[in-house]
């Protein structure tokens, strides 16, 4: 790719960036759009400064926001959307700061030790003398002693980054145990969830052969369970019956309309609605009685699943029991620590656990797929990333030539528009597969799906747009001289640093200011207002943060830097602003937009962790190949011993931080036991545990529907 290119692609994503953003704020100052623009502060009843009177800085684009979001502190982060928000803001700090301190030394030291590498007269006769190549790696001689400057370097960024994730993962830990003390009142601490219950022989009860077990088992801590059952009909008749309560509610409005003369677009050509609307009270008090009768405990009996939750007196009983194996066979009363109640998938608890392996190579085999399939968009988009050579093997796309600055336009910013396109529905199909899984969370469903998602990108995204691009690249050089092979892949490697450019520049400027825009909730909300012609949406648009989709695409941009901190550092400031324009967004959503579904007192920290580490190796096996590839062995021998310490340093995280993650120590359970004794909440917590975990099918169903300003309640 040529600098004219390279400065089209980040003109328009510039320019683009600019105009969404400043659409942005002048929708956000709108009073209609706060079910968009201030979704959590109305669920939470804040009171919002519009300024409704018409005046001009109503309509005039502001960065007031910007400021506003650089202002909130991680303690308002942390009261405003819990650990999980932070732990996403933390990511963006930690990038800020890596590559803070990377660009630097990347720029004062890299830079001119690259630009210096060759001779004037090979620089002289290249195509592009002030191409990107010129402050690479690519640039250096082979076998030039300046590779040395790179080795220290990459050791330097190597040890940095190791630094910063003890701090980070350190700090995370602390902040977890303490707000595991602030949320003692949650029933997942007395609660276990236990699967592969046994019938009882004598009973033949599945909820009495668990009190039975426990009781004798664990006397002393065991308090009561809540079984769960088959509740797929139920579930059938609830939907059937919110239908129509939902017909009821528009036929009554239908008939408000008319006796007032505004009769709705889509509500009129209707007889007899009287009625109708009696006979659909009916068919609606039928449908309850059905599900009282089908809720009643009698008729329970025999559609009991091998699945409950079980509460126990104290935390350190529930830890005790959710810790160890309960029986000589480890497949039967398998017990794990229960998710909180809001966090429970339903769904998947029904899934028998024999073949929950089944379900899962499954999801497996599925996300392979949908990874293989996508090899073939993102080879077509380097084919238009390499243009110069499509030139030779398809003459016909010379005709873009005939348009000025289009062909830098082709191959500077749609390559990178359009991969980023495709990969757009990826974390959606990825969250899809995970939900059919069998996680018994829907936080645990969102970190598979993570998983998923950034094995995806680095495998399509990275590697994919690596090799496809060299091969295209250098094709016509392996068949015409077969001993260079090594050298020119070498210059290959280095050569796509532009592409990534241009690819950061696309997901940093157009991603983040599209995700303040909401163009999606914005069309919706267009949509819903011109087919009810009627007054605007009131109830805001509440969704979660999506980690799903946040959390890989971040973690990308991370190893993309990481991988060409040393071999292209031209990359680097390109990034900083990356994260520090994805930092603004992102705490602006936390304020205003998004809500808390879930609390996992940050678990997604350990799979970052994971994702950062798995970038400085790959760093490093990089630069092994470089050093060997550019006749250095002895750096690329030297480089061993580093990727050697590295994976030592990622296996004491492990032992040190990760288990506190996944388990609960007897100690702090003990300790909260104590505090809740001292404060006398610990009866009123195992009270509220006792009854948090009663499924959806079970519940009261309440369906509430109005006419004109009384307000009639069907309630079961």
């Amino acid at each position: 790719m040529d600098p004219e290119s390279l400065l089209a692609s980040a003109a328009i994503n510039f320019g683009l960036a600019f105009i969404v953003i400043s659409l942005f704020s002048i929708l956000k100052k709108q009073p209609s759009n706060a079910p968009i623009y201030y979704a959590r502060r109305l669920a939470k009843r804040h009171h919002l400064p519009f300024q409704h009177s018409l005046t001009l800085s109503r309509f005039l684009p502001s960065v007031s926001w910007i400021p506003r979001a650089l202002r909130v502190t991680e303690d308002q982060v942390l009261d405003i959307n819990g650990l999980d928000a932070l732990v996403v803001i933390r990511l963006f700090k930690f990038g800020i700061k890596f590559f803070g301190v990377c660009s630097f030394i990347g720029v004062m030291v890299l830079v001119p030790v690259n630009y210096g590498g060759t001779d004037e007269e090979i620089r002289m006769h290249r195509s592009s003398p002030c191409s990107v190549d010129c402050f690479a790696i690519s640039n250096v001689r082979p076998g030039s002693n300046r590779l040395w400057v790179h080795f220290v370097v990459l050791c330097f960024i190597s040890f940095y980054g190791a630094y910063l994730l003890y701090k980070e993962y350190d700090g995370i830990l602390a902040k977890r145990m303490q707000l595991l003390k602030t949320l003692r009142h949650r029933p997942d601490q007395f609660t276990v969830l236990v699967r592969q219950i046994p019938s009882c022989i004598e009973h033949k009860a599945r909820g009495c052969s668990l009190d039975h077990f426990f009781s004798r088992h664990h006397p002393n801590s065991y308090h009561s369970c809540q079984m769960l059952y088959e509740g797929k009909e139920i579930e059938n008749l609830s939907n059937q019956a919110r239908y129509i309560a939902e017909r009821i509610e528009n036929l009554r409005k239908k008939t408000a309309a008319k006796k007032s003369g505004r009769v709705p677009l889509l509500l009129d050509k209707s007889q007899g609605d009287v009625e109708k609307l009696s006979m659909l009270e009916e068919k609606l008090q039928e449908e309850l009685q059905k599900i009282l009768h089908l809720q009643d405990r009698n008729m329970l009996q025999g559609k009991e699943l091998p699945v409950a939750f079980a509460t126990f007196k104290s935390r350190q009983g529930a830890v005790l029991v959710a810790q160890s194996q309960q029986h000589s066979d480890p497949l039967q009363w398998i017990t794990e620590m229960a998710p909180e109640p809001r966090d429970v998938s339903w769904r998947s608890l029904a899934i028998p656990a024999q073949i929950l392996p089944l379900y899962k190579i499954g999801v497996i085999v599925l996300a392979a797929v949908l990874t293989i399939f996508f090899a073939v968009p993102v080879t077509a988009v380097q084919g238009i990333a390499k243009f110069e050579k499509l030139k030779k093997w398809f003459p016909p796309v010379k005709a873009i030539q005939l348009i000025p600055g289009l062909s830098s336009i082709v191959t500077g910013y749609l390559p990178s528009a359009i991969l980023k396109g495709f990969i757009y529905v990826v974390p959606f199909a990825m969250l899809g597969l995970a939900k059919l899984g069998g996680s018994i969370s829907k936080s645990k469903e969102e970190i598979k799906a993570c998983n998923m998602v950034f094995y995806f990108l680095v495998g399509n995204v990275f590697f994919l747009s690596l090799i496809s691009g060299s091969l295209l690249d250098e094709i016509g050089e392996y068949f015409t001289h077969p001993r260079t092979i090594p050298s020119h892949l070498a210059g290959a490697v280095t050569a796509q640093a532009d592409f990534f450019v241009t690819y950061i520049l696309t997901d940093g400027l157009s991603g983040f200011s599209l995700e303040a825009l909401q163009p999606g909730m914005l069309l919706w909300d267009a949509i819903i207002s011109c087919l009810c012609r009627g007054p605007k949406q009131e109830n805001p648009y509440l969704e979660s943060l999506p980690y799903f989709r946040v959390i890989p695409t971040v973690s990308l941009s991370i190893l993309i830097g990481t991988v060409y901190a040393v071999v292209a550092p031209l990359l680097l400031p390109v990034l900083v602003g990356y994260f520090y324009l994805g930092y603004v967004v992102y705490v602006n959503q936390i304020e205003d937009v998004y809500d808390t579904v879930y609390e996992t007192c940050g678990k997604f920290w350990p799979y970052i962790h994971h994702y950062i580490f798995v970038a400085i190796i790959l760093m490093q096996i990089t630069m092994m190949g470089l050093f060997g590839l550019k006749s250095k062995p002895s750096a690329s021998i030297a480089t061993i011993p580093l990727l050697l310490s590295t994976l030592m340093f990622n296996e004491y995280c492990k032992i040190r931080f990760l288990p506190t993650f996944h388990c609960s120590s007897v100690k702090d359970a003990v300790e909260l036991d104590e505090l809740d004794q001292k404060s006398g909440q610990l009866e009123v917590n195992l009270e509220t545990a006792s009854h948090a975990y009663l499924q959806p099918s079970l519940r009261s169903i309440k369906i509430t529907t109005s006419e004109s300003s009384s307000t009639q309640p069907l309630l079961v």
